[in-house]
């Protein structure tokens, strides 16, 4: 499988496509890439039996698509953790050593390195790690861009993006940091936030607010 049908997998994942249905305007905008080229990568993967495709509708991870992107993400955020917490790496930096470690990690190493970090439950962004069997706790998967005005919400996870770690890092974002929405700005402006203890607000872009994974305070996950 190439790298880049790789990505896909983890992506539609991520953006919880084991169970509800995701646009290509997702995918676009969780990649970087052009809508079109989603669409190209989307029927050759979908001919391949990774994905079910419904035009208009959405994009959905098949039960072998969901197993090969779960043992993809399972090696890829294990090793991020390790990365972090055994070798002092900074969040944003992790993605790119973590996707070469990924591929050549086997599944008795996987296992090891699981054993080896205390079996973690989610990874330094955010996101859940699946177990040996492809097992995995739901998470929610509404973005900052769908958050209230007014509401108080949690930053649960980030998407596995080294631009987007980076770009949030100098926000001053972290996981599970709370913040109140204050208001979307108009034409696909940024949604700007209020962390809570902090006077200053923050703007977050468009694209960045559809990477972010809240859920409203005092709600457990989905």
């Amino acid at each position: 499988m190439t790298p880049m049908k790789e990505d896909y997998l983890k992506i539609i994942f991520e953006l919880g496509g084991n169970r509800k249905k995701v646009t290509n305007k997702d995918i676009s905008l969780g990649l970087g890439i052009a809508a079109g080229s989603v669409t190209e990568m989307i029927s050759k993967m979908a001919s391949e039996g990774l994905v079910n495709h419904e035009p208009y509708a959405g994009i959905s991870l098949t039960p072998k698509g969901l197993k090969y992107a779960a043992e993809l993400v399972r090696k890829h955020r294990l090793w991020e953790t390790f990365l972090v917490d055994k070798l002092q790496y900074n969040l944003a930096d992790v993605h790119p050593e973590a996707e070469v470690l990924e591929h050549n990690t086997s599944d008795r190493l996987a296992t090891a390195l699981d054993s080896f970090l205390g079996h973690p439950r989610y990874c330094p962004h955010g996101g859940v790690i699946p177990s040996a069997s492809g097992e995995f706790a739901d998470a929610s998967h509404r973005v900052l861009a769908d958050g209230k005005d007014g509401e108080h919400v949690e930053l649960l996870r980030f998407l596995d993006n080294h631009d987007l770690l980076t770009y949030l890092n100098e926000c001053g974002l972290t996981p599970h940091q709370n913040v109140t929405v204050i208001k979307h700005e108009p034409f696909d402006g940024p949604v700007v936030i209020k962390p809570d203890g902090q006077d200053d607000t923050i703007s977050v872009s468009y694209k960045a607010a559809h990477n972010v994974f809240i859920n409203e305070v005092g709600q457990s996950e989905d």
